[in-house]
């Protein structure tokens, strides 16, 4: 468990170094992002990687890593938004935004460690592209809940599912490491 608490630390802090780069350069524009328009941006991301994982060429030159990089940190941002609600301007300093994503990740992070209990780490004999249909799953999930005005009757709710695609992201990112 040292090594996949690691590994996951590295992930998540790599994506936090992009986020915090990206909220100096553009402000927080995207607490104007209503959540369904940050999960059809997550579902762009998603669906790309399939796409390269089919094709097996990019064309615009980015890979599978920042696609996934985007996904978690879109996820976490989509947490942020259903924690504090959406904005008709940008209302955080990139500090401040900083600290809520990353308290974002933490959430996932808890959560992969109680997963990661029961179920043995078994993601790590999963490959990426399963891990990417994962996502695409959890994002039609999503999309549905959205559609249903947000209710569910015996289901987790759109937060659940975005720590898990933030968690399967992560997951990818490892395993991408690891060759897979």
């Amino acid at each position: 468990m040292e090594r996949t608490l690691s590994e996951y630390d590295a992930v998540t802090g790599e994506c936090m170094a992009l986020f915090t780069k990206k909220a100096h350069d553009y402000g927080t524009a995207w607490r104007v992002l209503r959540v369904p328009s940050l999960t059809d941006q997550i579902l762009i991301k998603a669906q790309r990687i399939r796409t390269l994982q089919t094709v097996g060429e990019s064309k615009v030159g980015e890979g599978v890593r920042p696609e996934l990089i985007g996904i978690i940190n879109y996820a976490a941002m989509a947490l942020v938004q259903l924690e504090l609600g959406v904005v008709d301007a940008p209302d955080l300093d990139a500090a401040t935004a900083s600290a809520k994503v990353q308290a974002a990740l933490r959430q996932a992070r808890d959560l992969m460690l109680r997963k990661n209990h029961d179920y043995g780490e078994a993601w790590r004999s999963m490959r990426v592209s399963s891990l990417v249909d994962l996502i695409l799953m959890k994002l039609l999930r999503i999309k549905q809940i959205e559609d249903n005005a947000g209710t569910t009757l015996v289901s987790e709710g759109i937060d659940a599912n975005f720590l898990d695609i933030i968690n399967y992201g992560v997951f990818a990112m490892i395993r991408l490491d690891e060759g897979a």
